[in-house]
């Protein structure tokens, strides 16, 4: 079968548009008006107002560490168990990646039992 254009077709180069002049007193011009167009220098600054701290999930300053402790010990031992089950339909890096996650909750979870252990109420 005969193709109609080569492949790839042939094409000229781009020639030089003798037009399109690089003045660098034009270029440093132009320059000017973007930077001045999108950052605007000469606007006055207004204050950004702080940050918030959220107010969907906060922990009330009345609650006693042991308490504390406690959910800490309770999310962590939760994700741990999550991560392993998932872990157990993996195969290969991300199942290894999964195992080292596991193993650093069990850490933390371990250390918080600890605490928990010494920690004498009153």
């Amino acid at each position: 079968m005969f193709k109609v254009t080569p492949n790839p077709p042939n094409t000229n180069p781009v020639p030089f548009d003798v037009t399109f002049n690089l003045d660098p007193k034009k270029m440093k011009e132009a320059a000017d008006r973007a930077l001045s167009h999108y950052l605007n220098p000469g606007a006055t600054k207004t204050q950004i107002p702080p940050r918030r701290s959220g107010t969907f999930l906060t922990i009330d300053a009345a609650v006693d560490d042991e308490t504390l402790l406690v959910e800490a010990y309770e999310s962590v031992s939760s994700v741990r168990k999550m991560l392993i089950d998932l872990a157990e339909l993996e195969d290969g890096p991300r199942r290894h990646t999964m195992l080292v996650m596991h193993r650093s909750l069990l850490i933390g979870e371990m250390a918080v039992n600890r605490v928990l252990d010494n920690h004498k109420p009153g």
